[in-house]
C-alpha cells in the first residue's frame, strides 16, 4: 500500500476553472485574483484581504510596512518554519528566539515579556499545525502600560500604530478558530499560505488579512499592498492592459509577488468546497486518535479544546521517551511500506544559517524535546480510511518494535 504524504486535490472542478481561466485570456492578476480575495475575506470574517504569491510575502510586506529595519527585533517562536524567522533578517533586523509550549508546539506567552526590548517592533506568532497561538494573551502583554512605554516608534506607521505590532504565522490555519471566530481576527495583520501541500491550495499562493486598530484605513493600504507587490507600480496589469492605459508611474521600490488569476482559479475552488475539506481532515484526525490512543507512548496533537479548533493541517505525533536517532528510525521503516511521513520541523536553532549566527538549539528545551520525538503523519482529502487505519497500526507495530 503505497501512501504519498500530501498530494493535492486536483480533479475535474479544478481543471474546469483553470481551463476557464486559460481561454479567457487573462492569466496574470486579474478579476479572479479580485474574486478569490472578496470570498477569502467574507469567509475569514475580516473587511480586506490581498492576495500574493506566497504566505512568506505576507509576512515580508506586513514587516516592510512596518518600517522594521537594521537594529529592529522581532520575537518568533525557536519551532517554526524558517520563512518566519528568514524575513526577519532579510530586513537587516534580529528575529529574538521564544521557546514554546510543550503541548501545542506554539510559542510560549510567559516567555515573551522578558524578551521586549527598546529594539522591539513586532512579535510573531505562529499556528503550528494548524492550532491557534494565544493571541489574547500576547495582546494582554503588548498592551500593558509598562510595554507601551518602552516601545519606541521610528516612523508615522509605528507612532500611529503606539505598541509593538502582533503579527499572526497563519500558513497552516486558514478556517481554524479562536474564541469563536476564525484565525486571521487577532493579530494586527495574518499571513496565509496556499502552497502545494497546505490545506487549501492555489498551487503556490497566499494571503494577507487585516485587522488593523480603527485609526487606519485598511482599503487604501491593501491598494498600497497591490502596488507593492507589483514592483510599486501606479496601476496593475489589468488596468494597464486597456486600450490607451499603458501609462504609469512607480511610486514605491516595491517586491514581484502578485498572485495570478490561474493561481487564484485553483484557490476559488478550494475555498468554496472548504467546509467539506474540514470535516475530512477532522474524520483522519480522529481515527487517528482512536487508535493511537491507546498506546502508552503515543502523546496525541491538540486539536481542539474550549477555546479553540485546529484547522487539521498537521497531525504531529510523539513518541514519549523517543531519542532523534530512534525517531529518524522509525521513519526509515515507514518508507520500507512505502508510506511517506515527516517531521515538522528543525527547530531555528538547528539550521546552519542560525546556528552560524550563534543562535543555540540548548536555549530551547521545550523545542528540542518536541522536535526529537514528533513525526507527522498524513493528512489529507483522498486519503482513504482503510489507509489510515493501515497507517497508525503500522506505525504502532514499528514503534513498539523500536523502543524495546
Amino acid at each position: 500500500m503505497k501512501i504519498s504524504f500530501s498530494p493535492p486535490r486536483i480533479d475535474q472542478k479544478t481543471i474546469d476553472e483553470v481551463r476557464d481561466t486559460l481561454l479567457s485570456g487573462w492569466i496574470t492578476t486579474g478579476p479572479k485574483t479580485k474574486l478569490f480575495e472578496e470570498e477569502l475575506a467574507k469567509y475569514i470574517g475580516v473587511k480586506e484581504v490581498v492576495c500574493l504569491n506566497s504566505g512568506t510575502a505576507g509576512l515580508q510586506m506586513a514587516m516592510n510596512w512596518l518600517g522594521i529595519k537594521s537594529g529592529d527585533e522581532v520575537i518568533v517562536p525557536s519551532y517554526t518554519y524558517c520563512a518566519t524567522a528568514n524575513v526577519v533578517l532579510q530586513l537587516g533586523a534580529k528575529p529574538i528566539m521564544a521557546d514554546i509550549n510543550y503541548e501545542d508546539f506554539n510559542i510560549d506567552t510567559s516567555k515573551i515579556k522578558k524578551l521586549i526590548t527598546k529594539k522591539t517592533k513586532a512579535i510573531v506568532a505562529v499556528d503550528l499545525g494548524g492550532f491557534p497561538a494565544d493571541y489574547l494573551e500576547i495582546k494582554k502583554i503588548i498592551e500593558s502600560d509598562d510595554i507601551k512605554k518602552l516601545f519606541k516608534s521610528d516612523n508615522n506607521t509605528q507612532e500611529k500604530l503606539g505598541r509593538i505590532a502582533l503579527i499572526s504565522d497563519a500558513a497552516h490555519s486558514i478556517g481554524a478558530e479562536y474564541y469563536g471566530k476564525k484565525t486571521g481576527n487577532y493579530a494586527d495583520m495574518s499571513s496565509f499560505s496556499f502552497h502545494a501541500v497546505k490545506n487549501l491550495t492555489s498551487s503556490e499562493g497566499g494571503a494577507l488579512a487585516f485587522n488593523l486598530p480603527k485609526c487606519f484605513d485598511e482599503q487604501k493600504i491593501k491598494q498600497h499592498f497591490k502596488s507593492l507587490s507589483v514592483h510599486g507600480q501606479s496601476k496593475d496589469a489589468l488596468s494597464k492592459n486597456l486600450a490607451g492605459g499603458w501609462e504609469y508611474d512607480v511610486i514605491h521600490p516595491g517586491f514581484k509577488c502578485n498572485m495570478t488569476d490561474i493561481n487564484a482559479s485553483i484557490g476559488l475552488v478550494e475555498l468554496r468546497r472548504y467546509n467539506e475539506t474540514l470535516k475530512k481532515r477532522k474524520d483522519i484526525f480522529e481515527i487517528y486518535d482512536d487508535i493511537l490512543k491507546k498506546e502508552s507512548w503515543a502523546i496525541l496533537p491538540v486539536h481542539e479544546n474550549e477555546n479553540k479548533k485546529s484547522s487539521y493541517h498537521l497531525y504531529m505525533l510523539r513518541i514519549e521517551n523517543c531519542s532523534e536517532e530512534k525517531r529518524n528510525n522509525i521513519i526509515r521503516k515507514m518508507a520500507e511500506i512505502e508510506v511517506a511521513v515527516n517531521v515538522h520541523y528543525k527547530p531555528l536553532p538547528m539550521l546552519t544559517l542560525y546556528k552560524e549566527l550563534n543562535y543555540k538549539i540548548e536555549k530551547f528545551p521545550v523545542a528540542y524535546q518536541c522536535y526529537k520525538n514528533e513525526i507527522s503523519l498524513p493528512v489529507y482529502f483522498n486519503l482513504k480510511n482503510e489507509e489510515v487505519k493501515f497507517i497508525a497500526n503500522s506505525i504502532i507495530s514499528i514503534v513498539n518494535k523500536e523502543i524495546k
